[in-house]
């Protein structure tokens, strides 16, 4: 894309942008007419299959940019992308309405999976100070692999505390809405109810590839922009690619707490943030080489305790359950967006 105009790049980043978001809404249902149908819900299947499809741009843009030995777009997209993806809430939380969100969320499961996201977080920074020596094959790093374990035995354990809770809270005036099983009842029409299961799983699928040529064409053109702007490309990933890509989040968000899913929908931010880390198997794989120790730097580092700061901010909102907003805003929200500005400004001072 090199030889394109500047502003022909920009109109093919907000395209591509624009097309995530299309179809992201479009995945979100079919996913949920999925998990319906196959009788997903909860269990490991179902939030798997959630995860992936509300990841698929962050996979698109992985492989792209790992592909082309561009590991600061990738590990800043990865790492950066979840504070980005994490303000998400903040959308939430106003289109919530006079109670704030975690005021509403009326569960404890979201700050488990928050806590996940702190975890595999913390595992990737530490993975960022191991030498390419320690690589298995010379090609995966051991953070990389052990992400992905704790991510799976993270989410075997929520799982089971949210079917089997081995403690009982009442948060009298919360409205969490329905689990993931509940969703499944009758009396609730789903998403393209009147179509066939091979349908859906079609529809399912070009969604998917949609998204995934959405991504390339957002890595690529983004990566021109900028290197021609003199942006930094981990700056660069953590911000406006990160913002892209978390276009289906905010679809998906909105619309749960439209529907008084409350729990769900801060539940997937978290959810897909601990997945998205996992990603960076699939990057070491690509560039055949460790992309954490390779790519992560002070600039990564920086927005990976970011990430894990708005993330605690939120779980502390859930069990402290603010009663008032401010301009449609709980105070957790309004910590966030003063840190995140704060997050995003720090970055122009640290030495790369």
């Amino acid at each position: 894309m090199s030889s394109l105009g500047t502003p022909v790049l920009a109109l093919i980043f907000l395209a591509a942008a624009a097309a995530t978001w299309t179809a992201g809404g479009v995945l979100s249902r079919a996913t949920d007419s999925l998990d319906i149908r196959f009788g997903l819900g909860e269990e490991m299947g179902g939030l798997v299959l959630l995860a992936i499809a509300g990841s698929l741009p962050e996979v698109a843009i992985t492989i792209t940019a790992a592909s082309q030995g561009n590991l600061d777009i990738a590990a800043g997209n990865l790492i950066g992308g979840i504070a980005m993806q994490t303000m998400v809430l903040v959308i939430c939380d106003i289109a919530a309405g006079e109670r704030p969100l975690t005021y509403l969320v009326g569960a404890l499961t979201p700050v488990l999976e928050g806590m996940l996201v702190v975890l595999v977080v913390s595992i990737g920074l530490m993975g960022a100070l191991l030498p390419n020596t320690t690589a298995i094959g010379g090609v995966v790093s051991p953070a990389s692999v052990g992400i992905v374990v704790i991510w799976l035995i993270g989410l075997f354990l929520i799982n089971r505390a949210s079917r089997d809770p081995r403690w009982k809270i009442t948060m009298p005036g919360s409205s969490p809405g329905r689990r993931r099983h509940e969703r499944r009842k009758p009396e609730q029409p789903h998403p393209f109810a009147a179509s066939s299961t091979t349908r859906v799983a079609l529809l399912f699928g070009f969604a998917s590839l949609v998204t995934l040529c959405a991504g390339v064409a957002l890595e690529e053109s983004g990566n021109e922009l900028a290197t021609r702007l003199g942006v930094n490309g981990v700056i660069f990933g953590a911000t406006v690619l990160a913002g892209a890509t978390a276009l289906p989040e905010i679809s998906s968000g909105i619309a749960a707490v439209r529907l008084g899913d409350h729990a769900l929908a801060m539940g997937d931010i978290f959810g897909g943030n601990a997945f998205q880390v996992c990603l960076f198997v699939v990057a070491d794989l690509v560039a055949g080489k460790p992309v954490l120790p390779s790519a992560a730097g002070n600039l990564n580092a920086w927005l990976g305790a970011l990430g894990m700061a708005l993330t605690a901010i939120y779980g502390f909102g859930v069990i402290g359950r603010p009663k008032h907003t401010h301009a449609r805003l709980g105070p957790d929200s309004l910590l966030a967006l003063a840190l995140f500005g704060l997050g995003i400004a720090g970055l122009f001072f640290i030495p790369p």
